[in-house]
C-alpha cells in the first residue's frame, strides 16, 4: 500500500542524490531540489529540516544496502572464513562502486563526517556487530584461533580501512600495497587456527 508521505520523502532523497552526484553536495541547495520537484523549499522542509538531514537520508540508504548485504552473508550456513571473506569483499565492492573515482560523492561523505559523525559511528558499530558474530562463530568452531572477538573485529576493520573508507579507496589507489583480495587473505591467515605444537 502506498504511503504518500514516505513516497514524497523518497522522491526528495532520489532527487538530492542525483544533484549530489551531478554537481556536488556543496553546490546543491534545498531550493535546487525543490525546483526540480516543482515544489516550494518550504514543502521540502516539511520532510527534512535541513540539507544535512537530506544528506543523512541519502547515506542511510547506502549504509542500509551494505548492512543488509553483509547480514545476509553472515547468516549463511558456510564456514566462518568463507563468510568473513565474502563480507569484506562485498563491503569493498559496494563502497568502490559507489565512491571510487566519484569526487562529488566523496564530497557528500566529507560533509557527513563533519556534520553527522554520530550517524557514521552508528553504522560502524552495526558493521562491527556482524563481523564480531562471524568471528565468534569461527572461534567456537575451531576455525579461528582463540582470541577476544571484539578485539579481532577492531583489528580486521583497521586492517581493511583503505578498502572500506569511501575516501581512502580512491586516495590510496596510487600507494603501493596489496589489493583487496590479498589483504583479505592476509586477515584470514592471521585468524586461522594453528595446529598444536606449531
Amino acid at each position: 500500500m502506498s504511503n504518500p508521505e514516505r513516497d514524497t520523502r523518497q522522491i526528495i532523497v532520489d532527487t538530492a542524490e542525483r544533484f549530489f552526484r551531478d554537481i556536488g553536495y556543496q553546490k546543491t541547495t534545498v531550493a535546487d531540489i525543490a525546483k526540480s520537484l516543482r515544489m516550494s523549499p518550504a514543502n521540502v522542509y516539511r520532510f527534512f529540516d535541513s540539507k544535512k538531514s537530506i544528506n543523512e537520508a541519502v547515506l542511510e540508504r547506502y549504509k542500509r544496502e551494505q548492512e543488509e548485504a553483509i547480514a545476509t552473508i553472515a547468516a549463511e550456513d558456510r564456514s566462518a572464513a568463507e563468510r568473513l571473506r565474502d563480507i569484506l569483499a562485498t563491503s569493498y565492492r559496494l563502497n568502490a562502486a559507489r565512491f571510487a573515482g566519484h569526487a562529488r560523492m566523496q564530497e557528500m561523505v566529507c560533509a557527513a563526517m563533519e556534520e553527522s559523525w554520530d550517524a557514521i559511528i552508528a553504522h560502524i558499530e552495526r558493521f562491527d556487530v556482524v563481523l564480531r558474530r562471524v568471528v565468534a562463530d569461527g572461534i567456537a568452531r575451531g576455525e579461528f584461533r582463540p582470541m577476544e572477538p571484539a578485539h579481532a573485529t577492531g583489528c580486521i576493520r583497521t586492517a581493511m580501512i583503505r578498502f572500506m573508507h569511501p575516501l581512502l579507496i580512491t586516495q590510496c589507489e596510487c600507494i603501493p600495497g596489496p589489493n583487496a583480495d590479498e589483504m583479505i587473505a592476509f586477515v584470514l591467515s592471521a585468524l586461522e587456527a594453528r595446529p598444536q605444537g606449531r
